[in-house]
């Protein structure tokens, strides 16, 4: 959402993904400076449940289990999160199994909620995201995935404030920056 804002004009001066994708797409569409682009973090793909959840969910094939009804996923054609569980079911052949029981979100934080309030059995998130709900989620299994999760971050190209936007991505890779991304789960790149 944020690089189609981008396309059509918004003032940004960094952009940070969750993933490398979207950052590609922004560089192919000159929206950023390749030349200031870095990973600044790394984050993981958790299932979780609702803290009261008795199903056995201990890996991707136990979402096949016909007890499981409703999983959310975020919409992989739009969602960096989606993208990535859909990747990890696919490549345990298991996207066809789950497909029809996916519940279809807009964004992680929509995954996080419909667990915390129960209205699915589980719930593709990032590991970030899975502790900013402490007691109303449970983390069920980490999801394996083949390439892992890397957070890319660069200045616009149209970056009215260039010299700042420097600094603060030097910031946020400086020793400082990072001990704050780690206190929010993220690991360092």
């Amino acid at each position: 959402v944020l690089l189609q804002q981008i396309a059509r004009g918004a003032p940004v001066d960094v952009l940070a993904s969750a993933d490398e994708a979207t950052m590609d797409q922004a560089v192919q569409g000159g929206h950023v400076d390749p030349a200031t682009r870095q990973v600044f973090a790394r984050n993981a793909l958790w299932v979780i449940v609702p803290p009261d959840s008795a199903l056995p969910l201990t890996s991707l094939q136990s979402l096949a289990q016909p007890a499981v009804t409703r999983v959310a996923i975020g919409n992989p054609d739009s969602v960096p999160v989606g993208r990535y569980a859909r990747a990890a079911l696919q490549s345990a052949a298991l996207w066809t199994a789950v497909r029809p029981k996916a519940i279809t979100t807009q964004n992680v934080r929509q995954s996080l909620d419909y667990v915390a309030r129960g209205e699915v059995d589980a719930g593709f998130v990032y590991a970030t995201d899975a502790q900013a709900m402490p007691g109303r989620v449970k983390r069920a299994f980490q999801v394996p995935v083949s390439a892992g999760i890397t957070y890319p971050l660069a200045v616009a190209s149209h970056s009215s404030r260039a010299a700042e936007a420097k600094r603060f991505v030097s910031f946020v890779q400086s020793a400082a920056g990072q001990a704050i991304l780690r206190r929010h789960g993220f690991s360092s790149p």
